[in-house]
């Protein structure tokens, strides 16, 4: 890198011009001088994905030299992946915003003064406040540490209460259903489990190195480890059995499985009984669904049902069904919510909860906030949301901390939003139906973009902010959960490469002053970080030494955080807002015939989502691999007369789009697979641009009526060979 930026041939030049004698300053003993210069490393939080993973930046002469893990960070253990070490080049991309810009017209955008760019956005946001007021403007982010901090409490400032996160894209179905059933996310002890089923979910696609490990791990000791999902996925390389599953009916898979451990007394009766409600109606709503009955929904054997419960059974408590993240139901299927409410139901019959080898309950720090004495906080918005969120008839049940960004297009198209805020966050690409998204987000009065490239979605926004990268700043501390509490830090690794870029808290304290309301931020970010940590007695300059910081594990007893502090089997809240009160079978909207595929995608293991692809380093190992190609079962392919490599056209009712197919044994008949980081279609995404197929493409707009998430999956696709 360095010498791309000063070559032999500019030196010559500068040597030349300055007359510098050769003897005194040549260019070779300036590249050794160079080669020779000091390495500092730095704490980091890794930027390409949401794991977070703890990272060293090590910087030479400026400039990010290399990256490696940190060994003490529950994410990484000293390891990164491919896509940790490509984010590190992420503030040299050439497709960086380097300026505030001002939507001129199509494609068209003027760069302009951040005076001028805060100026414009107030007098825009105070006029649909006046006009609308302000249940019409929502904030929609992929957070992260410090945004998580700034922009709510912007948003409370202006009495604003719709923010959302990109979970209703990924795991707001499992999050919904954990706090209405355990209140609260268990995780998998793959440390000392003896028998694990996954559900979809893959570790070694979806990475974080710690997690990836610790299934190496698992397997290496002999653990019992069983993978369901349509897609023989990367993870199957450690598991004693993969299990392929007509997609979308994992439903039905939990109900024959609760089923056969209460019919053959293999729960835990003692652990029911105390720690759980509603066990009677569960009881008899499971005895229809038997695994004669499973077989011919999902596809699975009956004996392969009952061997996988009987397998569960005589491990408990030291057996568990993974939690899942967006896969199999985070976000993909009608079902989805359902589907995770039995997933918990099932791991409480295991009686696991807190157990060796079952599922654990993390253990966050409790992080401090500011003396609202000394800075007052803006009083928290008492109006209903605009998504519907919390709202009765509408979405009670969501998250109100996560939302439904994905709805909030079409919430413009029917006058009910006028303005949003959106950071770090592509719903353009990256939720289904993209025409109706730039459509809706057209309508709005007001749209305001912060990033650090090109995406989709800051193509068509008003006014676009130009974040630092990661590796350019500093953020807020972040608590880590887990076995044991941790605190975390990104610290700034190099000086800002361009100038007119800004950190996200001095992004939106400008707009706070702007809006006349910069009383509410008249702190610094140092004194925030400080005041967060001083609760748990750790010194701000001692975290941005060391990176991450292990605390002390605190006894963690065994508690539910639901209205009733037990497992709820019968949920009231689900029957006082019209959903089944017990999980029943909820079929998915899509079953694939002879004619057609369900369209399922997930990630690799290099490759988060479409933000990564624009990584030369990364988008390189898949055009060498032909890794974003369809992937297809071998026998439907024969009957379509299509073989492996062929360009096949993918059809439905919203899109048609033309891929080179894999042919394969490790799919479901009924599935078609797509990779899900591909298809940018930026024009300024430069590196990324028009390579691939998004799956999102071809996927109707939907909101799924419990937990709000965009059914990513209910779609069904026709292939067919193009003949050239």
């Amino acid at each position: 890198m360095l010498r791309k930026q000063f070559s032999r041939r500019t030196f010559l030049k500068a040597a030349a011009v300055t007359a510098v004698s050769s003897d005194l300053f040549s260019f070779g003993t300036w590249s050794k001088q160079a080669e020779a210069a000091e390495v500092t490393v730095i704490p980091s939080i890794c930027g390409a994905c949401s794991a977070w993973c703890g990272m060293w930046i090590h910087v030479k002469n400026g400039r990010i030299w290399k990256v490696t893990g940190q060994k003490d960070h529950p994410s990484s253990r000293g390891r990164l992946c491919a896509r940790g070490h490509a984010g590190a080049m992420w503030p040299y991309s050439k497709d960086r915003i380097t300026h505030p810009m001002k939507r001129m017209g199509e494609n068209w955008f003027e760069p302009i003064s951040w005076e001028q760019a805060y100026s414009e956005i107030a007098v825009k946001l105070r006029a649909v406040i006046e006009k609308y007021g302000p249940g019409t403007v929502f904030y929609s982010e992929n957070p992260k540490p410090t945004s998580r901090f700034y922009m709510p409490r912007f948003m409370d400032a202006i009495g604003a209460p719709t923010i959302h996160s990109h979970h209703a894209l990924c795991s707001t179905a499992r999050d919904v259903a954990n706090k209405w059933t355990t209140g609260r996310m268990a995780t998998a002890d793959m440390a000392k489990t003896k028998y694990v089923l996954f559900l979809g979910r893959s570790y070694a696609d979806g990475i974080s190195p710690s997690a990836t490990a610790s299934l190496a791990a698992a397997h290496a000791r002999g653990a019992t480890i069983v993978i369901v999902d349509p897609r023989q996925n990367s993870s199957c390389i450690l598991a004693d059995e993969w299990v392929p599953i007509r997609p979308g009916t994992d439903l039905a898979l939990m109900l024959a499985i609760a089923h056969v451990l209460i019919r053959e007394n293999l729960y835990d009766v003692s652990f029911v009984s105390e720690y759980t409600i509603g066990f009677a109606e569960f009881q008899k709503a499971i005895s229809q669904y038997t695994p004669e009955w499973a077989a011919e929904v999902t596809t699975i054997s009956a004996d392969t049902i009952c061997r996988i419960a009987r397998g569960l059974g005589a491990n408990r408590p030291a057996s568990c069904i993974e939690q899942g993240y967006k896969a199999p139901n985070g976000a993909n299927y009608a079902n989805g919510t359902q589907t995770f409410r039995m997933l918990a139901c099932v791991n409480a019959l295991l009686g696991n909860y807190n157990q060796d080898g079952g599922m654990k309950f993390p253990v966050g720090p409790r992080l401090g906030s500011l003396d609202p004495k000394v800075y007052p906080a803006p009083a928290k918005p008492k109006i209903p949301r605009c998504d519907g969120v919390g709202v009765k008839g509408e979405y009670p049940l969501c998250q109100t901390s996560q939302g439904i960004p994905h709805i909030m297009p079409q919430r413009a198209l029917d006058g009910k939003a006028k303005a949003g805020f959106i950071y770090s966050f592509n719903p353009v690409r990256n939720a289904p139906d993209p025409q109706l998204m730039v459509k809706g987000y057209r309508a709005l009065e007001l749209l305001v973009v912060s990033d650090i490239q090109w995406s989709e979605t800051a193509m068509i926004a008003d006014y676009v902010l130009p974040e630092c990268s990661f590796a350019e700043r500093e953020d807020l501390p972040t608590g880590i959960a887990g076995g044991a509490p941790a605190v975390g830090i990104r610290c700034q690794a190099i000086d800002l490469l361009h100038v007119q870029t800004r950190s996200f808290e001095d992004i939106v304290t400008g707009l706070a002053e702007a809006m006349d309301l910069g009383h509410y931020f008249n702190f610094t970010r140092e004194t925030l970080a400080e005041a967060m940590l001083k609760p748990l007695n750790i010194n701000l300059d001692d975290l941005r030494r060391k990176g991450t910081i292990t605390l002390p594990s605190p006894a963690n007893s065994l508690q539910f955080h639901t209205d009733s502090k037990k497992v709820e089997f019968y949920s009231q809240a689900f029957a006082d807002n019209g959903y089944a009160p017990v999980p029943v079978w909820q079929p998915p909207l899509s079953k694939a015939d002879e004619d057609t595929f369900v369209l399922i995608h997930g990630k690799q293991g290099f490759m988060s989502h479409t933000a990564t692809a624009n990584l030369p380093q990364l988008l390189n190992i898949a055009k060498t691999y032909d890794l974003e190609r369809l992937w297809i079962n071998a026998d439907r392919a024969r009957h379509f007369g299509i073989k492996d490599g062929d360009l096949v056209e993918v059809e439905s009712p919203r899109a048609t789009r033309r891929i080179r197919v894999k042919v394969t044994e490790r799919i479901h008949p009924e599935a078609a697979f797509l990779p899900a980081g591909y298809g940018n279609i930026s024009p300024w995404l430069k590196t990324a641009y028009k390579f691939g197929v998004s799956p999102n493409d071809f996927t109707p707009h939907r909101v799924e009526a419990i937990a709000g998430h965009a059914m990513m999956m209910e779609v069904l696709v026709k292939v067919r060979k193009v003949v050239e």
